[in-house]
């Protein structure tokens, strides 16, 4: 599965801030969720419209977003 596929922007929605399937879901919601130690389980329960896939998609999305190189300034 390619995570962008499930990944979204659309300047006229959250702000153009990433979400999913075109939802108002934001990847950014997920993300806290699971880092506040909220379960898979509970995060299906609570939000129906998402899927398993979803949340993985956004996980992979926020690791793509951390591997960037940083450069030292001299």
């Amino acid at each position: 599965m390619n995570y962008l596929d499930r990944i979204t922007f659309n300047p006229e929605q959250c702000s153009g801030r990433p979400c999913i399937r075109g939802m108002r879901i934001r990847v950014k919601d997920v993300l806290d969720l699971l880092a506040s130690e909220v379960s898979e389980k509970e995060i299906l329960e609570d939000y129906p419209d998402l899927q398993a896939e979803d949340i993985k998609a956004c996980l992979r999305y926020a690791a793509a977003q951390a591997d960037h190189t940083v450069l030292k300034v001299a």
